[in-house]
């Protein structure tokens, strides 16, 4: 794996565990695509850095718990002035 690639996954991972960005908001941030934030954070640091990883994991794991909540209020205002 060459090093941008590496230094690409470890600023991605520090970006969501400092904001707890969610995949989709921190690819927009970065200009890359969804597919390649979650390859990255999920298989690439994984063998690069186990412990950042985890920290990651955590942050993801925590977003989509909580992403049907994001869904419904997104639904919510989308038909809100509809009446």
């Amino acid at each position: 794996m060459n090093d941008y690639m590496e230094e690409r996954a470890m600023e991605l991972a520090n970006h969501i565990i400092e904001t707890g960005a969610t995949v989709r908001e921190t690819a927009k941030v970065f200009g890359i695509s969804k597919s390649t934030v979650h390859k990255d954070v999920c298989e690439r640091l994984r063998r690069i850095n186990p412990s950042l990883f985890r920290q990651v994991r955590v942050v993801l794991d925590k977003n989509k718990a909580e992403r049907h909540l994001r869904g419904g209020q997104a639904t919510h205002i989308k038909y809100r002035g509809i009446g």
